[in-house]
């Protein structure tokens, strides 16, 4: 075993992007969207609706995403005290968005040019995706009374991106796959109320204008029906999240979401040299005596011969931190020198 120091520009420090689909079963476009009865009935139904990709008894049922509606006045569920306005489960998600996406409970949200009190929310699910949703790369279908809208991010065609508590926003545009189509507001493919939403790729969370989607399609919407206001039903939060749930599956008879994952891979490049006059001799018992610690053979003296196998990875501390095997013995000699590239992914 021979040891060399390494030097600062044996280093190397590389990051790849690595997209990848995002939906269970490697499927690149979701189309067909269950609800659990059971998770409606809960407590966690008056806040949201879980959205399979099969039935939720599969066994191969997992949550694909999660829609919620966020009012800032409360309408669209029963209040939690009758004696207090405005308090209910509508209200607590649009104040829970406002502090994770703006950072400030008193500024309302911006949809292009405007300014809405309530949106919808949909989440993806942790478990989908490592580190950020893929720009580009959504295709979400919506119906309505007035058509089917394609809506997309404009993350292709902004010069500028724009930040917040959650990161990156984009703008949520009518379009496919990143592509823009011009709408009823202009170029920019915005609706006469403003954008359609909110691309937040790394909170792996999209934000939808309700007023955008209910306009008429003159004005860039698809006349989308949907409850704002109070019911008496027994889970009145629901009203508003069914909506949107029954205008994605049901858009264009089967439904389709498509959108993608990425993650960035940073990598540790190690160059490790053995010099024509390193790494020529071996204390392998065949090669050295071990009684005396000579070499056995005149030859190996003047003309040694020894194969890299293995390089380690040590620190000042003389500890083992990483092992790379080589996918053939290298042979190493004085009339021959090496480069050895190391990989480490973290």
């Amino acid at each position: 075993m021979s040891f060399k120091r390494l030097e600062a520009d044996d280093f190397v420090v590389s990051a790849d992007s690595v997209s990848s689909t995002l939906w269970s079963g490697d499927i690149p476009t979701l189309t067909t969207f269950f609800t659990s009865s059971t998770q409606e009935a809960g407590s966690s139904g008056n806040y949201y609706l879980s959205i399979y990709q099969t039935a939720s008894n599969d066994t191969t049922a997992a949550v694909q995403f999660n829609i919620a509606y966020g009012n800032s006045n409360g309408s669209g569920s029963l209040a939690f005290n009758t004696a207090i306005d405005g308090k209910s489960p509508t209200s607590t998600i649009y104040g829970q968005y406002q502090n994770l996406v703006i950072g400030d409970e008193n500024t309302n949200f911006s949809f292009g040019d405007y300014t809405a009190d309530e949106f919808f929310a949909l989440s993806i699910e942790r478990a989908r995706y490592k580190e950020k949703l893929f720009l580009g790369s959504m295709t979400l279908l919506i119906s309505g009374s007035g058509g089917v809208l394609s809506l997309t991010d404009n993350s292709q065609t902004v010069t500028s991106v724009q930040f917040n508590e959650a990161g990156r926003v984009f703008q949520i545009v009518s379009g496919s796959a990143g592509t823009v189509v011009t709408g009823a507001g202009g170029s920019n493919g915005y609706s006469n109320s403003g954008s359609y939403g909110w691309f937040l790729p790394d909170i792996g969370t999209i934000l939808l204008n309700p007023q955008a989607l209910a306009a008429s399609p003159a004005n860039g919407g698809i006349s989308f029906a949907y409850s704002g206001s109070a019911t008496s039903s027994a889970s009145p939060n629901e009203t508003p999240m069914t909506s949107l749930y029954t205008a994605i599956s049901e858009s264009t008879d089967a439904g389709s979401f498509k959108l993608n994952s990425e993650e960035t891979i940073t990598s540790d490049y190690v160059f490790v040299r053995p010099r024509s006059s390193e790494f020529n001799y071996s204390e392998n018992p065949s090669f050295i005596s071990g009684s005396t610690g000579e070499v056995l053979y005149n030859d190996f003296i003047n003309n040694p011969q020894v194969y890299i196998t293995t390089v380690g990875l040590y620190n000042d501390s003389n500890e083992l931190l990483a092992v790379a095997k080589l996918s053939r013995p290298l042979l190493k000699d004085f009339t021959k020198e090496a480069l050895v590239r190391i990989k480490l992914d973290f």
